[in-house]
């Protein structure tokens, strides 16, 4: 198994998010000996916000780009690249302020490509990007799974929806949830990896 990992944590060592998607990967390499993963850490990567640049280079025919455009796609080459090659992604995803971190949402902006990742068809779109099965490890600080802040969370229908454009459907959401109320539930690591089977 080629298993992809994206962490978007901007709070480093003290990421909720990063330990479950850790443990996630443990266990898929745990139930798949000989799995390869390739760990991309988007707070330390250079995905830029999309500019001009970027948008005109994506709509150019690769043969016609000049050096520039050539040179502003290659970010956004080589991550569809990583995520076309992997058959399992795994994607550390906080919620903050009800939403992805900016770098995932980066990540996102240079893998959704029309031509490469979907297509439109005289039916509407298809997502080409099949037969992968995704894991959201989904961390915050109140409890957004039920309840009447579940309509504050973005976080998980986003990447759902996305993803599903693109054609990954088989995606399954582990919450580690109530870090920061006064009463924090039983929203541990170890209760979020009990609750999906591998």
């Amino acid at each position: 198994m080629q298993i992809l990992q994206l962490l978007a944590r901007p709070r480093g060592a003290t990421s909720y998010s990063n330990p479950l998607a850790n443990d996630l990967v443990a266990q898929l390499v745990a139930a798949n000996p000989g799995s390869s993963v390739q760990v991309h850490e988007l707070t330390n990567s250079t995905f830029p916000q999309l500019e001009p640049a970027q948008l005109h280079s994506f709509l150019t025919p690769a043969e016609s780009r000049t050096p520039e455009q050539e040179a502003a796609v290659r970010l956004s080459d080589a991550a569809i690249a990583e995520l076309l090659a992997a058959d399992t992604l795994v994607i550390g995803a906080p919620l903050y302020n009800f939403s992805i971190a900016t770098t995932l949402k980066a990540w996102t902006d240079h893998i959704v490509r029309a031509g490469i990742t979907f297509r439109n068809t005289t039916v509407g779109p298809e997502g080409l990007v099949n037969g992968k099965k995704v894991y959201i490890a989904l961390s915050s600080g109140g409890v957004q799974y039920e309840g009447p802040m579940a309509a504050y969370d973005f976080v998980a229908p986003y990447l759902q929806t996305v993803l599903g454009f693109l054609g990954m459907t088989d995606v399954t959401v582990v919450r580690e949830e109530g870090q920061n109320v006064p009463v924090p539930g039983d929203n541990t690591v170890a209760n979020a990896m009990a609750s999906i089977n591998f």
